[in-house]
């Protein structure tokens, strides 16, 4: 199992995300209340960046065309045969960890 250090957890606040890029997948890690999700960081629909997307709860917002996603699966909203692809991640040590297998 491959892990990388996405950074401190208390730089990305609740109801915030952020996007890296780890082991060449870019990738959107989201703090919905407390807890971190990570899912595949393009838009499926026109390749916007999903982590600079608003966050409404556990729905983000791609910037581009507005598709809606869930941040804790990667479910497109409205569009049912579409999903990004989730990823591992927790805290350890204050930091945010992404796991690849």
């Amino acid at each position: 199992m491959r892990k990388f250090n996405a950074g401190k957890a208390s730089d990305l606040k609740p109801g915030k995300g952020k996007s890296v890029e780890a082991f060449g997948y870019y990738i959107a890690i989201f703090n919905v209340k407390g807890e971190f999700f990570a899912v595949d960081g393009t838009c499926l629909h026109m390749g916007g960046s999903i982590g600079e997307g608003k966050l409404d709860g556990t729905t983000v917002t791609c910037p581009l065309h507005g598709w809606k996603y869930d941040a804790t699966s990667g479910q497109c909203k409205g569009e049912p045969f579409f999903k990004l692809e989730a990823y591992s991640v927790k805290e350890e040590n204050g930091e945010i960890i992404l796991e690849f297998p």
